[in-house]
């Protein structure tokens, strides 16, 4: 028997400047919230660090479906749009990282 495999993201949210952070703090608590009520959302955590301009970020997803469904509803939020230019350091497991059969 095959077992699900979970994907997991851990990371760095890091901002350039104040002006970023202030856009982090407006959105950050509805896309917690949304996140959290996600299909397939395991674990989800945002938190800030001793330099208010960077966040870790920890998250949990039942498998790549739901992990892909969450990216492109992430992608179309107004946390998505709000947030698109600021650096994100993150690191992914659980995802098949074997190109496409027929990738070109």
């Amino acid at each position: 028997m095959m077992c699900a495999v979970t994907v997991r993201l851990n990371g760095l949210l890091v901002c350039a400047d104040d002006v970023q952070a202030h856009v982090v703090r407006a959105h950050l608590a509805q896309h917690v919230e949304l996140t959290r009520a996600e299909s397939g959302c395991v674990s989800f955590a945002v938190e800030p660090t001793a330099d208010p301009l960077i966040w870790t970020v920890d998250e949990e997803f039942a498998d790549a479906d739901a992990f892909a469904a969450h990216q492109a509803r992430v992608a179309a939020s107004a946390w998505g749009i709000a947030t698109t230019g600021i650096e994100r350091r993150y690191v992914t497991e659980g995802l098949d990282e074997r190109p496409a059969p027929f990738a070109v």
